[in-house]
């Protein structure tokens, strides 16, 4: 981002403010002037840093305060791995602050679309009477299981402007499968089925 005000504004500011009279010299070579540039250096520095903040402060643009961000909602965890890109840092971060804590295949998909998948969920029902013959035979237990199905290899891309030695893509389903393990009903049995 470019900076918004540039050392020459500061300087130029600073010069203007100055009282007027032969005592109060403007020349670029004087102490004044000197003065003026060194202090407006760090003016815009500070400028740029608060400018900086702007973009920093929301979890899907932040680069430097991303250690903040998780610090505050318990991340790293060994979900995301030992190497986790920017990008899936800040996935997870905006998932758990826009979480709403539910239990329908609705919550589940919204919660994983955040995490930046795609998944479907299969319920399931025990067998009852009248169910046509060849059909497989479930039991009552059925009744608790639910199927995340996703693809065989979600792909997560670098983007322009994230961190630099980072790779360019990783293949990986880990942070899906531990968030939804951790949010699944205690009575229920969470399947995946990683499909092409």
């Amino acid at each position: 981002m470019p900076p918004v005000f540039t050392k020459d504004m500061f300087c130029s500011a600073f010069m203007s403010l100055l009282p007027t009279g032969p005592i109060w010299p403007r020349e670029p070579g004087g102490v004044l002037y000197q003065l003026s540039a060194a202090w407006a250096a760090s003016f815009a520095r500070s400028s740029d840093r608060a400018s900086n903040l702007l973009v920093d402060a929301f979890p899907t643009s932040t680069m430097e305060l991303l250690p903040e961000w998780e610090a505050t909602l318990g991340l790293p965890d060994p979900c995301a791995g030992p190497n986790p890109s920017i990008a899936q840092r800040r996935a997870q971060v905006v998932a758990r602050l826009t979480d709403t804590n539910g239990c329908s295949v609705p919550y589940f998909v919204a919660f994983a679309k955040a995490l930046g998948y795609d998944i479907t969920i299969t319920q399931f029902a025990p067998r009852r009477f009248g169910a046509r013959f060849g059909t497989p035979f479930g039991g009552d237990a059925w009744a608790y299981a639910w199927q995340v199905n996703a693809p065989q290899f979600t792909i997560n891309r670098l983007k322009f402007g994230d961190s630099f030695g980072q790779p360019w893509a990783q293949w990986s389903n880990n942070v899906l499968q531990c968030e939804l393990k951790a949010r699944a009903p205690a009575h229920t049995i969470l399947l995946f089925n990683y499909g092409n």
